[in-house]
């Protein structure tokens, strides 16, 4: 058995019926030239025949004496795992949505390992889904997205066995054989992981309690202002998705001297701001944003490698360029801070700056003074083209937490030349969420409109939705890095 970190630890606790801690992905195909009807079940038909499971998916938790830890289960059903599922006619994107909303507010069993793989066929031309959903004490975004496309294949003639049963470096349950240390060797990696991680705790403290600068565009923990995503949630789900041309996002950061972090963040800002305008509920302070740091680039460890870092996203100012720019001034403020810290000082500094909001969700005081108003991830994805025996990827999208006092939760995944923006809900504390759609196009094109006369000449890729008009449902890198490239 391995013992989980205290951060893998973590997404265990938490996890209620309101609240399940899993992630998931929505990959949609299209069948090779000249397939019949039967692709799905043949493709079905082989995987059936990989009965065993290697980690991360053999692996199922078991609490010991207070801690957590995985252990191998020796009782694998692959017929519990693997699901196979159709949709209801018209068998249109809105009916797959609808579905994935309903799976994704379902917890998983602890008494097994933690994952479920769906294939999902009826979509209109043959084209068929995968919705792979997989807890988040076993991997994180960033490791989760890179198991996916390690999973795939990169040319139509390659079949490779399914994701359960191939195997994956760089994992936390993966055992390894290490060099015993001596007493003083320990000794010494506990004094040097010490001298990284108070570091750390001091200064998320002083970020909990220092005043915040009026002129600075730094955004501090338990100053972002109530909203309505910052309440108690249901465990209901309701999920929305769409992509967008990486080039068009690319346009608007070299007009604007910013990254495409930074611009998805804008964009996401653009959508938030009007969809509380219509909510009539815009807060006079601007909205605060968690952005996970992906630390992978740091080290071989496996698991959840992440810190934060808090974004002002300037939800109260109206001009799209100067919120932009503000945007631009606080993530750079928050990644300069980061970057002179080692890893372990940084994760220290992420969680402890943060760590009052468990009290606060218990106390409900979160609802009147959050940590902050939402979380915005932006997760790497493959450049090229992957194929899955022979069906070509076409599309792909993260559906990612919503936790108490944090309703919405939007993550951005990269896949060749797109970014699909995932949105994910509590349905109840968060109605007409497909408007969100509409406004992050809206978004995009005041943008663009503002900076008109700098935009290289170039015709904006069309968008590209997971649905023709809107898509709804119920129910290495650098070091640091969020997620990609700054």
């Amino acid at each position: 058995m391995k013992v989980l970190s205290p951060t893998d630890s973590a997404f265990l606790w938490m996890e209620t019926r309101n609240q399940p801690m899993h992630v998931a992905g929505l990959n949609i195909y299209s069948p090779p030239p000249g397939a019949g009807p039967h692709f799905v079940s043949q493709l079905l038909a082989g995987w059936g025949r990989h009965l065993s499971a290697l980690p991360p998916f053999n692996q199922r938790p078991v609490l010991r004496r207070g801690l957590w830890y995985w252990e191998d289960d020796t009782e694998f059903e692959l017929d519990y795992h693997l699901r196979h599922l159709a949709l209801p006619h018209p068998g249109r994107i809105r009916e797959l949505l609808a579905m994935i909303s309903r799976l994704h507010g379902n917890l998983l069993d602890r008494n097994r390992p933690l994952w479920e793989a769906y294939v999902i066929e009826g979509l209109p031309q043959g084209r068929f889904a995968t919705y792979t959903k997989i807890h988040h004490a076993l991997v994180d975004g960033v490791t989760g997205a890179r198991i996916m496309a390690e999973s795939l294949a990169r040319t139509a003639d390659e079949d490779k066995p399914p994701v359960w049963a191939q195997v994956y470096s760089r994992h936390p349950t993966v055992r390894r054989e290490a060099p015993a240390k001596g007493l003083i060797e320990q000794l010494a990696s506990a004094a040097r992981a010490g001298r990284d991680i108070l570091p750390g705790v001091a200064g998320g403290l002083w970020d909990i309690v220092r005043a915040a600068d009026p002129d600075s565009a730094s955004a501090l923990p338990f100053h972002a202002p109530p909203t309505p995503f910052n309440v108690e949630i249901s465990g209901s789900r309701r999920f929305a998705a769409q992509s967008y041309s990486l080039a068009r996002l690319k346009r608007i950061g070299e007009a604007a001297g910013a990254t495409v972090n930074d611009v998805t963040l804008a964009i996401c800002a653009g959508a938030l701001r009007r969809y509380l305008e219509v909510q009539k509920a815009l807060p006079r302070k601007p909205l605060i944003a968690m952005v996970p740091v992906s630390l992978h680039g740091e080290t071989d460890a496996g698991g959840n490698q992440v810190s934060l870092l808090l974004a002002n996203l300037a939800t109260n100012l109206r001009d799209p360029l100067k919120r932009l720019q503000r945007i631009v001034q606080s993530t750079t403020e928050a990644k300069q801070r980061l970057k002179a810290m080692p890893r372990l000082q940084k994760m220290a500094h992420g969680i402890t700056s943060i760590s009052p909001m468990g009290a606060g969700m218990v106390m409900g005081t979160s609802k009147q003074r959050p940590g902050f108003n939402v979380v915005i991830s932006n997760v790497p994805g493959p450049k090229h083209t992957l194929y899955l025996n022979g069906a070509r990827l076409d599309e792909v999208y993260p559906v990612s937490i919503a936790t108490h006092y944090l309703a919405l939760n939007i993550t951005i995944s990269g896949y060749g030349d797109n970014l699909g923006f995932g949105y994910i809900a509590c349905r109840r504390s968060v109605p007409a969420l497909q408007r969100m759609l509409d406004y992050t196009d809206e978004s995009i094109l005041e943008l663009e409109r503002a900076l008109a006369d700098k935009l290289t000449p170039a015709t904006p890729a069309p968008v590209k939705r997971a649905t023709r008009k809107r898509v709804t449902a119920s129910r290495a890198r650098p070091k640091m890095c969020i997620s990609e490239p700054f």
